[in-house]
C-alpha cells in the first residue's frame, strides 16, 4: 500500500474570478511550492457560508489537503466570495468579517445566546492556539518568515495573511 502523503498548507486564499479556493501547499519530503485550485460551484450570495466550508473541508478530492487550513478559515473565503457576489468590495467584506471575528472587551457574554457563545469562544480559542506555539511543539519553527504576494492580484484574489501563522 502507498503511503498516505503528508500536505502542508503554506497560504490559502479565495479567487472571485472564477470562483475558487486556491491553496499553495508542499509535498511532505519535496522542496516545491504546489498550487491546488478548488473551484467553487453550487454557491450564491444566499448560500451558508458554514455549510459550504464544511463540504469543501471533508471533500474526498481535497480533504488531505485541507488539513492544515481550519474551518473557520474556510468560511472567511465564503464569506468574502458571498459579499462579492452580493456586490461588496472586498475591503468592505473583510471589514464586516473582522467585525465578526472580533471580540468585543466590553460586551456582556451572559446576554448572547448558545450559537453567539459558541462562536466567541472558538475565536478565543483559536486566538490562544495561535499565541500558545511552545519551544517544544513540533510544528515550532524560529524565525518563521511569511511573504505575501503584495497588491498583486489582490482583486481578485483576497489572500489571508493570518493563516500564515498558524500552519
Amino acid at each position: 500500500a502507498r503511503a498516505v502523503m503528508t500536505y502542508i498548507a503554506k497560504k490559502c486564499g479565495v479567487c472571485f474570478q472564477p470562483p475558487s479556493i486556491i491553496l499553495i501547499y508542499k509535498e511532505e519530503d519535496k522542496d516545491k511550492t504546489r498550487q491546488r485550485i478548488m473551484p467553487i460551484r453550487n454557491f450564491s450570495k444566499f448560500s451558508d457560508c458554514s455549510r459550504a466550508a464544511e463540504q469543501l473541508k471533508n471533500n474526498p478530492r481535497h480533504k488531505a489537503y485541507l488539513e492544515g487550513v481550519s474551518l473557520r478559515q474556510l468560511k472567511k473565503f465564503y464569506g468574502l466570495l458571498k459579499g462579492h457576489l452580493g456586490g461588496q468590495s472586498l475591503a468592505e467584506s473583510l471589514e464586516q468579517i473582522r467585525q465578526e471575528e472580533t471580540i468585543d472587551p466590553e460586551e456582556d457574554m451572559n446576554k448572547l445566546d448558545d450559537k453567539e457563545l459558541a462562536k466567541r469562544k472558538s475565536i478565543m480559542d483559536e486566538l490562544f492556539e495561535k499565541n500558545r506555539k511552545k519551544k517544544d511543539d513540533p510544528d515550532f519553527i524560529y524565525n518563521v518568515e511569511v511573504e505575501f504576494p503584495q497588491d498583486e492580484q489582490l482583486e481578485s484574489c483576497g489572500w489571508d495573511v493570518e493563516s500564515g501563522e498558524e500552519i
